[in-house]
């Protein structure tokens, strides 16, 4: 009977030679993923014998994998700001990047203050679920066009425990009319059309396009956003989105025109441009 090494070494030279960028890493998690271990006890725990069955469930994911499947597809789990949120192919899979809107939030936000939110476009739910870990009088709506990415963010709402402190709306942007917030958050499709076809193939042959185009120039969700946050915000309501690394001029003209004084225009991990926080006059 094989060990836990001798499977992981066949399962990262099998993606080390579709050339899949992180190969080991890769190789660790489906094999936890498999025998429902966490990595450290995998690793740790070097007498754990994988039955037949299980090298060959491994065997199955690793083929996925070289295919370029994204692990996080795969596996149907994604971390994002310390929590787990399932995912599947019906929504875009939560960045690390994305986690600057959260930390922007955070600076000026009393986290046990009472505050109406809305997200807008909320995929797997994932932004607006964190906030509400996070701040316990915080009630939401999340509205997004993919009824297919509301039930995966209605199910994260679920397993957090938060279905009564959010609610969530099948509805375009242009259409959705509810109420006023004291904060809304929206992480919009900004990629531009001719950028699209550049995409890495784990991303454009397996993430849904409708939360990546952006139209010709990449800002036409993101102009329908600030134009009805304008409407749906509270006077001194704060609007924070994220936006690509070439939008920050678009973005501020937009922002401006609609009557939002910008606070700060804030850079990723990767030094780009990244996510813009602006006041309601």
């Amino acid at each position: 009977m094989q060990n836990i090494y001798n499977i992981l070494n066949i399962g990262f030279r099998e993606l080390k030679n579709s050339l899949i960028k992180n190969p080991k890493l890769d190789a660790e998690v489906l094999l936890s993923h498999v025998l429902n271990k966490s990595l450290k006890e995998m690793i740790i725990d070097n007498v754990i014998k994988p039955n037949n069955s299980e090298i060959n469930k491994f065997k199955a994911l690793i083929e996925r994998r070289k295919l370029g499947e994204p692990i996080a597809y795969i596996v149907r789990n994604k971390e994002f700001w310390n929590y787990n949120f399932y995912v599947d192919q019906n929504v875009l899979i939560p960045r690390p990047d994305t986690e600057v809107i959260l930390e922007q939030i955070f600076k000026f936000l009393d986290k046990n203050q009472k505050k109406s939110v809305l997200d807008i476009g909320t995929g797997s739910g994932c932004i607006i679920i964190s906030l509400a870990k996070e701040c316990p009088n915080i009630y939401g709506a999340a509205i997004d066009i993919s009824k297919k990415a509301l039930n995966v963010a209605k199910f994260n709402a679920k397993i957090h425990q938060l279905k009564n402190r959010i609610k969530f709306y099948h509805s375009s942007v242009d259409n959705f009319f509810k109420g006023k917030y004291d904060l809304i958050i929206s992480n919009p499709p900004y990629i531009n059309s001719f950028d699209l076809k550049y995409l890495e193939k784990d991303i454009i042959g397996y993430e849904p396009l409708v939360s990546l185009k952006g139209g010709l120039d990449g800002s036409s969700i993101l102009n329908k956003v600030i134009k009805k946050s304008s409407s749906l915000i509270k006077v001194g309501g704060k609007l924070v989105l994220e936006i690509g690394y070439n939008q920050k001029y678009i973005a501020m003209k937009l922002l401006k025109k609609e009557m939002f004084y910008i606070n700060k225009i804030v850079r990723d991990y990767s030094n780009n441009d990244r996510c813009i926080v602006a006041t309601k006059l």
